[in-house]
């Protein structure tokens, strides 16, 4: 599945597509080799902190290869400018990231509790290389991530958003949750403030 949606600041459009049909060298190039990213590979929610650390980056970087080419929708969505790899969110059914069903932030906020309804998907992470931020990027990747719900039997997609505006100075590493005014701009609404600097945002597609 291709979207095309308009950068909010860039007047070509970016392309977004499933990272299950894009080459896995093009989300390394996301990914990089330094910083957060190159440590984690998307895989935090999905391991439990006793067997964290014993992985590896490079067992990370293997592991979110295997989701990539198993069968199914995929974990997430690539953003090109023209052929340059420039994004990628995490996107799939809320059950799957089971270090959410341990998080006091979620499970003890959100207004849908039941952390095994696969009808919630998750729209955990964002990844944007330097040189690509402040270019509509993450908005465009929030707005694809929820058709690609939507395609794929959601009913409701959920995200845990940072608010820049309740905490001064917030380190760039910690944005990968996304921003409440980005959620907003792809349609979501707040639902809960288990923080004064985070929120829980959704998007409901189907009663």
């Amino acid at each position: 599945m291709i979207t095309e949606l308009p950068d909010d600041l860039e007047p070509a459009p970016l392309r977004v597509v499933s990272a299950t049909d894009a080459p896995f060298a093009d989300v390394e190039a996301v990914f990089g080799t330094r910083g957060d990213p190159a440590h984690c590979w998307c895989q935090w929610y999905k391991i439990p902190g006793r067997d964290w650390r014993g992985i590896g980056d490079d067992g990370l970087r293997d592991r979110l290869h295997e989701q990539l080419d198993a069968p199914g929708a995929g974990p997430g969505l690539l953003a090109y400018d023209g052929d340059v790899p420039v994004g990628w969110c995490a996107v799939e059914p809320r059950p799957n990231l089971i270090r959410l069903q341990q998080s006091r932030l979620v499970a003890g906020s959100t207004p849908n509790p039941d952390l095994s309804d696969p009808g919630v998907w998750a729209v955990s992470c964002f990844v944007v290389p330097r040189a690509y931020r402040k270019r509509g990027v993450g908005r465009a990747l929030a707005e694809a991530a929820v058709e690609f719900a939507r395609a794929n039997g959601a009913r409701l997609v959920e995200g845990y958003a940072i608010d820049p505006t309740a905490r001064p100075k917030i380190p760039a590493a910690d944005l990968f949750h996304g921003t409440v005014s980005m959620f907003v701009g792809a349609g979501f609404t707040e639902v809960a403030r288990p923080k004064s600097d985070r929120a829980i945002m959704q998007r409901r597609l189907a009663d």
